[in-house]
Order: structure tokens, then sequence, then C-alpha cells
């Protein structure tokens, strides 16, 4: 199978039809044989009705859905699970995404051997103020973070390799940094293409102040996991050894000040009166912590379990 083609959605009734016959006409005009995966995140308008009926009508479309909202992370980390296609094509549902790009895309991955094509939407049509700056913000650092130069890491219109998906773990609200995934591990061929962008149609966006914020806390999360996720003692271990080392310095100070207080017949104060000794004793506990840190990190990764992050409450056409 030439194309996997995922679209997670979030109550968008009104363009998945319109969606799918723009890109079942791409597929046919290209002779692609292709599968589309309609990823139903718990909505709670008619759109799972509707994937239905054009299931029946299309046997290249198939449909997960959620019990209830997970986010889009969850909806993409289950298509990739599912996805058969030699490259995979990952999309939004409110055909602000053109389907006329696939072709260019698999071409990018297929004959010039990349292992993921990022979209760039230079040219953008939503608020600048609630999304365009946001987005602008969220580039800027992950290009920062992880030497990755993308001008939009956001974008929802992406290809890759079978592999490539295959390969990575996409939670939490990580599909921003799908690009950044891929890197870790070991995937380099890395390039961009710019796309066009359309005004939305129908509905309104998800987009919120919530997503601003969060997004900013899995780019800190991600850069730890790229650096440290596979060795926090590491990070954490440095960190108490240098905390605790002060400490250390801080108490070895205290005494010989001490001692050479006594030897030249000076009165010496307190220990518990030098502000040394608070130094030293905050220094040691805290680098014990971080110390102790690490070392359960290292526990916790060799013990960890993957645990299941969502409910399917029904499928179309998907292998179990």
């Amino acid at each position: 199978m030439n194309l996997s083609i995922i679209i997670p959605l979030l109550n968008e009734e009104e363009s998945l039809p319109e969606l799918h016959d723009w890109i079942a006409r791409v597929m046919q005009t290209n002779n692609f044989s292709y599968e589309i995966l309609f990823i139903d995140d718990g909505s709670t308008d008619n759109s799972w009705n509707v994937i239905s009926e054009i299931s029946k009508k299309d046997e290249n479309v198939k449909g997960i859905r959620f019990q209830k909202n997970y986010g889009k992370s969850q909806a993409l980390n289950i298509g990739f699970k599912k996805a058969q296609g030699d490259v995979i094509i990952t999309m939004d549902a409110d055909l602000q995404d053109s389907p006329d790009e696939i072709p260019e895309l698999y071409r990018m991955i297929v004959n010039d051997n990349y292992d993921l094509v990022s979209g760039w939407k230079k040219k953008r049509f939503d608020s600048v103020l609630s999304k365009n700056l946001p987005s602008k913000l969220f580039n800027w650092a992950a290009c920062k973070t992880s030497d990755l130069k993308l001008h939009d890491f956001n974008c929802g219109l992406k290809a890759y390799k079978n592999e490539v998906v295959k390969n990575i773990n996409v939670y939490g609200e990580m599909h921003r940094y799908i690009p950044v995934l891929a890197k870790n591990e070991g995937f380099n061929k890395i390039t961009e293409k710019v796309v066009k962008h359309q005004a939305r149609k129908y509905g309104t966006s998800k987009f919120g102040m919530s997503r601003f914020i969060n997004g900013f806390l899995d780019l800190i999360t991600i850069w730890f996991l790229s650096k440290f996720g596979k060795r926090p003692m590491h990070l954490f271990g440095a960190l108490g050894v240098l905390m605790f080392f002060i400490g250390f310095c801080a108490t070895l100070f205290i005494g010989i000040y001490k001692i050479y207080k006594l030897t030249v017949g000076e009165p010496a104060i307190l220990i518990t009166s030098n502000p040394w000794f608070y130094i030293a004793l905050t220094t040691m506990i805290l680098g014990t912590q971080l110390f102790l840190a690490g070392f359960l990190g290292e526990i916790i990764l060799k013990t960890n379990k993957k645990e299941k992050r969502y409910k399917v409450s029904e499928t179309l056409k998907i292998e179990k």
C-alpha cells in the first residue's frame, strides 16, 4: 500500500464529506493505493455517523472512535500503530490542509529518501494574536531547543516513512514536536515543504490559551527527555554530587575556622550562629535529595510498563 492518511478530528461533521471526496480524487488521479484512517477523538456531534456512512461507500475508509476526548497526540498514536502504508500522511480535518499537497510529499519521501517532511504554512489565515504569534514563539523555542531548522513544527500536514511512525511514541500533547521525537530516535533526514494554508470553512478553532501554556511545558519536557530521558542519573546525580560537595566544603571551612580561632586563643562563635552552617546543611540535604531523585529515576526507567492511554469504543475495518 502506498499511502496511509491519518486524520484526527473533533466535531468536524460538516467538513468530513468534502475532505474525503477531495482526498479520494487526488488518490485516484495519481493511481495511489491508500487507506484513510479517521480518528474520532470523542466528538459530541454527528462526526462518527458521517464517518460510518463514508466508510460504507468507500472501502478505503477506516475509522477509530475514542470513548471520550483524549487529545490529538493519542489519536495520532493509535493511527500510527494501525497504519499500513509505506508513507504516512497526517492532516487536520478542518479543510485548512490541502490534499493536493500529498503527491509531492509522497515523492519527497519515496524519491528523495527523506524520513520526515513537515509542512510549512508560510502564509496563514488564522488570527494573528490568538494563533499566529503563539505559533511563532513555539517554533522559535523548538528550533533553539532541538537544533531542527523548521519554520512550522505545529503544522498538521506531515509525511513520514512507515518505519518512523512505528518507532516513535506520541503522548501528552507531544504531537507539536513529532519531528523532535523522530530526531531523538535517530531519523535525521528531516526537511520541510511550503504548503498551502486555507481559511477555516466550517466550525471553530480548538486552539486556546491552555494549549499555549501546555506547549511550552511540553517543550521543556521533550528537551529533558532528549538529553537525559534514558540516563536521569547523569543530570540529577551530577547536580546532587555538586551540591553535596559545596556543602562538604562549607562544613570543612566551618571546622577549620573553629580550630583556627581556638588555636590563636580568640573566641569563636557557635557553629549554629555561623551562616555557613545553614549553607552547608541546606546544600548537603539538597545534594542527597537530587542524587536519590536520579537513582529513583533509573529504577523507574528499568521497571516502567507501558500503559494504555485511551479507550476505543468503536472501529471500522480496523484489524485488532
